[in-house]
């Protein structure tokens, strides 16, 4: 009986992540119409509705019933235990409804903060599926989570701060807001929070000190990267080849995708992000 492992739909996973890894999609309203992220609402309706004069866009975890029913499902299957990693506390109340509801199932469920989003969350989700899929116990699984979370570096730019201020996804650059918001702000994720990293002038200055932060974060050993856009194909293409060629035999893996709807509802178009996963 192996360990199932759970995240969220926040983690944006590669298309060759495992079939294993259990995804549980938070709520998405776009001007009151309620759907579930990756399967009722896409990243381009989240665009289209940022980029209307008159939008209401909101995002809502999943439920600790929600949470609750997958975890007895994965248990009543045969998994010896779950491990359930997601998205920062910081940014959602996700981890808090799967707190509840692993209170609920019992000791068999364990819950991991990665303390990020995106591949943030993507890689430490990927890192306890193949500890899992290895034969690991809970707490060796679990433990996989935190090592690749740590490990794990969340760099993003984006054209304004104004979807991220009225969400209140920015608490930690709040004193910031008086200037940042005429400027190109580059963002990172500390402890799970969202900071103001650097400020710039242009969206070509921007993405290029993305790059030169990505290759500081990478240090000297071989890394894993992805590469997030939203409504911004062209952008994280260009991203994706220039890293490639400044990693160079470091660079491992490198994914591209676009976010998803929950994180594009605070984020906005134009958004840019690099992650980069440093390997053991």
């Amino acid at each position: 009986m192996s360990v199932a492992v759970v995240t969220d739909s926040t983690a944006y996973l590669p298309p060759s992540a495992p079939a294993a890894l259990t995804v549980v999609p938070l709520t998405v309203v776009i001007n009151g119409v309620e759907g579930s992220e990756g399967v009722d609402v896409t990243p381009a309706q989240v665009a289209r509705a940022l980029g209307g004069r008159r939008f209401s866009v909101t995002t809502s975890r999943p439920s600790p019933a929600a949470f609750a029913a997958v975890y007895q499902r994965l248990l009543d299957h045969g998994a010896s235990a779950v491990v359930s990693v997601h998205l920062s506390a910081h940014l959602s109340g996700t981890v808090e409804a799967a707190r509840l509801a692993a209170a609920e199932v019992g000791p068999a469920v364990t819950v991991v903060d990665a303390k990020s989003t995106g591949m943030g969350l993507g890689f430490p989700a990927l890192a306890a599926s193949a500890a899992a899929a290895k034969g690991g116990d809970a707490d060796s699984v679990s433990r996989a989570a935190v090592e690749a979370a740590e490990r794990t570096s969340t760099l993003f730019y984006v054209d304004t701060l104004e979807f991220l201020r009225r969400g209140g996804r920015i608490n930690a650059a709040s004193a910031l807001l008086g200037t940042a918001l005429s400027v190109k702000p580059i963002l990172n994720v500390v402890d799970g929070a969202i900071v103001v990293r650097d400020k710039v002038r242009t969206a070509s200055r921007g993405l290029a000190r993305l790059v030169d932060l990505a290759v500081e974060a990478a240090d000297d050993t071989a890394v894993d990267v992805a590469v997030h856009h939203l409504d911004g194909a062209e952008r994280a293409d260009h991203l994706a080849s220039t890293l490639t060629e400044r990693l160079g035999d470091r660079l491992r893996d490198c994914y591209v995708t676009e976010i998803g709807a929950a994180v594009a509802a605070h984020v906005g178009p134009g958004l840019a992000s690099v992650v980069v996963h440093r390997r053991p």
